[in-house]
């Protein structure tokens, strides 16, 4: 029998006033809810759908994984799929990142690295080592460990008392904070350098590590560092033996072309999270890889990782994740996710690039952004009491077009940005609609505020 809605709601939803519609089937690119509408789903509900829906190979490996064995604790047993998953993963990670602990999701990823990097000092001898550095404008996860090491004003204000003490230095934000004058260079070398000086100031022999996502997502929409910016901070973190940890949640896993986001850096991070598009949301599954120096400090020290979780290494979660990554390769889509990247790259910027309140269209792979303003030369955002990411979420959907805008682009609190990270299976003509209904939207939330474009 189909369980009718009851009304009102028992879900505690994260919007308590927000009347949802009821997702009711989903095929390729598009989801369909109960009333017959048809939503393109062009930010995979937050970069996680990178395979689109119901893909076949994927089913079928989760239903197998069900009848042969769906969980067993990772205490007591491991599990084919989860050491399949982890050789994949290890094999195709950046140079001696060779080990992989998987979790439920990315927060849990995150808590899990800043853990195993606490607990890595520990081992070595070096107890002092209790800070970590992160980024304004970046964001990490809610659970409270995440959160401390997220730059998100927002996110953070109300939680601010439960949270660890950690530093926070300048985003790689060019569209911004770039002067004039200064080249890509001299600019990603000036914000890079600001790292030392941090370390300098709480001293290196406290500092565990520094946390930032190579390609920025939710909070600021689709930031690339400039060129030669991440190898000034893997410098830095080796002068003074300081782990780098990259966030791969939503930016990696392909997201941007390559697999791992930080291939296109030219950097090799200590510790990588991942989670996101690692099953393309058909299971909950996220991953913490390491080092092999770090593995090793852990196996000849106290030989075990002071952690873990009931769901850690689920059999089902890891089939799922292999059956996606291996349909990835398989299918060539990372050629796709660059190819169709430029192509929706150039459609936007000849939809908007002459528009009066967008200010910059970003991006790699398919993962891009626009960032809106009220105008054009001064960079002046719109006023953020006109709360226009919900408007234009609001009226994407109108249009059957589910995107992904956020508020406090710059600081948390002021700007607007529309996040797009659609499937990977994307073709000429999704980029069309993407591109058309997305016009559409934004007109509509602009004159809905009483803004004529």
């Amino acid at each position: 029998p189909i369980l009718m809605l009851q009304s009102p709601s028992r879900i505690f939803h994260r919007n308590l006033n927000a009347h949802l519609p009821v997702a009711q089937a989903s095929a390729g690119v598009y989801i369909s809810d109960k009333q017959g509408n048809r939503y393109l789903d062009a930010c995979g509900g937050a970069a996680v759908s990178c395979l689109g829906h119901g893909h076949p190979r994927v089913i079928e490996s989760i239903k197998h994984q069900l009848d042969t064995m769906a969980y067993a604790h990772s205490g007591f047993f491991t599990s084919e799929t989860s050491e399949q998953l982890a050789q994949f993963l290890a094999q195709r990670a950046p140079e001696n990142i060779e080990h992989v602990y998987f979790l439920s999701g990315g927060s849990e990823a995150v808590e899990a690295a800043l853990k195993m990097a606490r607990q890595y000092f520990l081992e070595l001898g070096q107890p002092s080592k209790q800070k970590f550095i992160a980024r304004r404008q970046s964001y990490h996860g809610n659970t409270l460990g995440a959160l401390s090491v997220s730059g998100n004003r927002w996110r953070r204000q109300q939680f601010e008392p439960m949270l660890m003490d950690v530093e926070l230095i300048s985003p790689c934000y060019a569209y911004r904070d770039q002067l004039e004058g200064e080249t890509e260079r001299d600019y990603g070398l000036r914000v890079a350098n600001e790292l030392e000086s941090k370390i300098a100031e709480m001293g290196a022999e406290n500092v565990i590590g520094f946390i930032a996502e190579p390609v920025v997502g939710a909070t600021s929409g689709a930031l690339v560092p400039v060129p030669g910016y991440f190898k000034r901070i893997r410098e830095i973190c080796d002068r003074h033996n300081i782990l780098l940890i990259l966030d791969e949640v939503m930016c990696g896993m392909g997201r941007t072309g390559s697999l791992f986001a930080c291939e296109q850096e030219g950097v090799r991070p200590d510790i990588i999270t991942i989670a996101k598009g690692l099953a393309a949301g058909y299971q909950p599954i996220g991953a913490t890889l390491c080092s092999n120096q770090i593995y090793s400090q852990f196996r000849d020290g106290s030989g075990a990782f002071q952690h873990g979780h009931t769901y850690v290494g689920h059999a089902t979660a890891c089939a799922a994740a292999l059956a996606v990554q291996q349909t990835i390769e398989d299918e060539n889509l990372l050629e796709n996710v660059s190819h169709m990247g430029e192509v929706l790259n150039m459609a936007l910027h000849e939809r908007f690039g002459e528009h009066p309140f967008v200010g910059d269209i970003r991006g790699r792979g398919l993962f891009r952004a626009l960032e809106l303003v009220a105008d054009r030369n001064t960079k002046a955002p719109l006023l953020h009491q006109l709360s226009m990411a919900a408007e234009i979420k609001r009226q994407g959907m109108a249009q059957g077009l589910a995107c992904y805008p956020n508020s406090g682009t710059i600081d948390g609190l002021h700007g607007d940005h529309i996040l797009l990270a659609p499937p990977y299976i994307i073709e000429q003509s999704h980029v069309e609609e993407i591109v058309d209904k997305l016009g559409l939207a934004v007109d509509a939330a602009l004159n809905a505020k009483g803004i004529t474009v």
